[in-house]
């Protein structure tokens, strides 16, 4: 007999309408911030663990420059972006599931976020190194990356967790073929390519509007570690990744990144085949190629790790003008959490850290709180009649958007002719793969799969390889049950 579910309540006990989608104005719009459980889902998860990152907290990185040689001014009015523009950097790369002292050299997703200080403050990009990721909607990130930590009860990460959550959740597909294939190893951090994966908007000083992606790829070539390459380092030289960067920098030999976007025609997103804004799906190169903007290069280790690499605060909410959000719900919610967990984990006055700080001029009406150490001058409130900063609409308009109205729903946004969670799993596996990398990516799902995964998250787990790609599904069927004969 099936056991009849509780009901998902919020902390104060009151039934939850939806766990699933974020509370919009309808289908394609924004979320709300009325949208009470959504906002105690990522406030709590913000503040679970501290003082480390929650997702994210294995890591460092290390200082350089961005410049740009290609002109995409007809596309943005950023200062950032404009030709023959030199700003300074930050990069940091990370793991995603682990805690500080576990190893580099996990299959797992990494991150790339990169902090550009320009002078019209501070632009922050929050991305990986695979253009996909396993959620599009904000509601369900904190319950993947719990999926990915350690169980309640004895303190152990499982597979049988980890798979669980993906086969019941099929918008995973696409991710989690790439983490199980080649990408999902890294041989290190210079031999990996970073993305956006959110869509972007940018407008042009004429104010037309152009939806991007970005793509940073590696100078140094693609390399991957094979898992038993991996699993070795992880017991042997479980720093290795933090080790090869800084040698590497030390040794002056500095790392480059190309930086490219796809730029997707403002109109064009409405009847496009498939949603663009569905952080689980890539653009095809054939229909939005790559556009040259210039590369960055990092040539300086971190003096003091923590105060410079792990007091770092990306925010994906900093966008300088002429860069906006779009209508990826994974954007919007990360837009809150991001500055949010940092206020949690570091304190109110973050960005007054040294290496959060602009190199342009703050003139902002915060006041006080923990750790504030610039001065504040009278007046500060606003309105007043004092000579205090006032707002430029002229020069900067109207914040960089897009037009939406309807209900208060939950609800999934609306489809295109070509959405679904499967077609660009496959393509990726069948057209992308060759036949190598598809056996190296049928043996590391049966090695995670022989790792403590039960029935019938096995069953589901072959039935979710087969949607993607029959061939890939059998072969893992075969291989486990061989494994566990």
């Amino acid at each position: 007999m099936a056991i009849q579910p509780k009901t998902t309540t919020t902390d104060a006990g009151i039934p939850v309408e939806s766990q699933e989608n974020s509370l919009t104005v309808g289908p394609n719009g924004p979320i709300l911030l009325v949208d009470h459980y959504l906002i105690e889902q990522m406030a709590n998860f913000n503040r679970e663990r501290t003082p480390e990152r929650q997702p994210h907290a294995k890591g460092s990185g290390a200082f350089g420059s961005f410049e740009v040689t290609a002109d995409v001014s007809a596309y943005t009015k950023a200062a950032v972006f404009q030709p023959n523009t030199e700003t300074p950097m930050l990069a940091r790369f990370s793991t995603v599931a682990g805690e500080r002292g576990s190893p580099d050299v996990w299959r797992d997703l990494r991150g790339f976020a990169l902090k550009f200080y320009t002078t019209e403050g501070n632009y922050d990009m929050v991305g990986n190194d695979t253009p996909v990721f396993f959620v599009r909607d904000p509601l369900l990130f904190q319950h993947f990356i719990r999926s990915q930590k350690r169980r309640a009860d004895n303190n152990l990460r499982s597979n049988d967790m980890q798979w669980d959550y993906w086969t019941l959740l099929p918008q995973t597909a696409h991710q989690v073929m790439w983490l199980m294939g080649d990408r999902g190893f890294p041989r290190t951090w210079r031999h990996m390519n970073g993305y956006s994966s959110h869509t972007y908007m940018w407008v042009n000083a004429a104010g037309e509007k152009f939806w991007v992606k970005y793509h940073f790829i590696s100078q140094q070539g693609i390399e991957f570690l094979t898992q038993a390459e991996g699993d070795l380092l992880a017991g042997t030289d479980p720093d290795y990744h933090t080790k090869d960067l800084f040698r590497a920098i030390e040794r002056g030999d500095f790392p480059t990144w190309n930086m490219k976007v796809q730029i997707m025609p403002y109109e064009e997103a409405k009847t496009y085949r498939f949603n663009p804004f569905d952080l689980t799906k890539v653009w095809p190169h054939a229909d939005y190629p790559l556009v040259d903007v210039g590369r960055f290069t990092l040539d300086r280790n971190p003096t003091d790790n923590h105060s410079e690499i792990e007091l770092a605060a990306f925010d994906v909410s900093n966008m300088v003008p002429g860069i906006g959000p779009s209508p990826d719900r994974m954007l919007q919610g990360r837009m809150f959490s991001y500055a949010d967990a940092h206020r949690a984990r570091i304190g109110a006055n973050y960005i007054q850290l040294p290496v959060n700080s602009p190199v342009a001029p703050v003139n902002a009406y915060t006041k006080d709180g923990p750790m504030r150490y610039k001065k504040v001058s009278d007046p500060v409130y606003w309105p007043n009649s004092k000579g205090g900063p006032q707002t430029d609409t002229t020069r900067y308009g109207e914040p960089a958007g897009w037009y939406s109205d309807g209900e208060m729903v939950h609800a999934a946004q609306t489809l295109h002719a070509e959405d679904d969670d499967w077609g660009q799993a496959h393509t990726l596996v069948r057209e992308v793969m060759d036949d190598a990398a598809r056996d190296r990516l049928v043996s590391n799902i049966v090695g995670a799969l022989l790792n403590g995964v039960t029935e019938p998250v096995l069953e589901r787990a072959f039935e979710f390889c087969r949607n993607v790609d029959k061939e890939v599904g059998d072969r893992v069927e075969e291989g486990v049950r061989a494994g566990q004969s």
